[in-house]
């Protein structure tokens, strides 16, 4: 088990909230900083020795840049973090979230594992994007406690949330839920189930049509954003947006919009999928539709 330490070190006796999250990319880090932020303590669980590795150094670097954007009170207590390949040590957890890839296959893999180790009485929560949340819930073995909580990258500076009960929630986990939502600072919006919810089914057929224009040669990226930014009032532009969301999870999420509803607006770009297929993924990758 890897292990480092960002504030007080886990005390099981002391009633401190325990966090697991699973998947230690973008979103996992970003979480996994939110909750440490609040004093929560973090397990951080990534099969990727040196995902897992270097796990605690992110979350301290976003830390740190949450300080510096006045996100975080450079006084304010944190929790501990921790990171680890494998479920032991993870458990028990007050509850866990899933941020690992849009795919529902290795999702479903990873939600029954979480769900057979927590029991029938922790929230497991889901933070993906777009596949609805009963679809993922029909393949674990406690689906009343499966739920979906769609967090904004970066987690730790966006205030509000997707909210997304499954037709089997619970109203134990509905609330349990809530009350960690209050513990995090941020505010939840209860939409309801199905392909993208809100904002993944709104946003995510305009960055694509933006990606459309500018393959089509009838815009520059910086062109686009602009004009979105200072005529329609988007904070970063599409595109700027996109490579803040990762290519490669965009288009995951889009895939899956297009497959679940048949809609041709949401069947990936072919310039996005280029861009994923070269490996320019982003700010992550250090390249997407921008260079970083």
């Amino acid at each position: 088990m890897v292990d480092a330490k960002l504030g007080n070190p886990v005390n099981e006796a002391d009633g401190r909230i325990r966090l697991t999250v699973v998947g230690a990319g973008v979103m996992g880090i970003g979480i996994a900083t939110l909750g440490v932020s609040r004093g929560l303590d973090v397990v951080l669980v990534d099969v990727d020795p040196a995902k897992a590795e270097s796990a605690p150094g992110k979350v301290a670097r976003e830390l740190r840049l949450a300080t510096l954007t006045g996100a975080l009170d450079r006084d304010a207590p944190l929790g501990a973090v921790h990171a680890t390949t494998s479920f032991d040590g993870a458990v028990p957890a007050d509850a866990v979230i899933e941020a690992v890839v849009e795919n529902a296959a290795v999702k479903l893999r990873v939600l029954g594992a979480v769900s057979r180790a927590v029991g029938p009485h922790v929230p497991v929560v889901t933070n993906t994007s777009s596949i609805p949340v009963d679809e993922l819930a029909a393949g674990v073995p406690h689906p009343e406690t499966v739920l979906g909580i769609h967090f904004m990258n970066p987690a730790y500076l966006v205030p509000t949330v997707e909210v997304v009960p499954g037709s089997r929630t619970s109203d134990a986990i509905e609330a349990s839920a809530s009350a960690l939502l209050a513990r995090l600072g941020r505010t939840g919006v209860v939409v309801g189930d199905g392909p993208g919810f809100v904002t993944s089914r709104v946003s995510h057929r305009m960055i694509n049509d933006a990606i459309k224009i500018v393959e089509e040669g009838r815009a520059s990226a910086a062109d686009v954003d602009l004009l979105m930014q200072n005529c329609l009032g988007h904070p970063l532009g599409p595109l700027r947006t996109a490579d803040l969301i990762g290519l490669d999870n965009l288009a995951d999420s889009l895939a899956v919009l297009f497959d679940r509803t048949g809609d041709d607006s949401f069947r990936p770009a072919g310039l996005l999928l280029a861009k994923v297929a070269a490996g320019d993924h982003g700010r992550k990758s250090g390249r997407g539709f921008y260079p970083y």
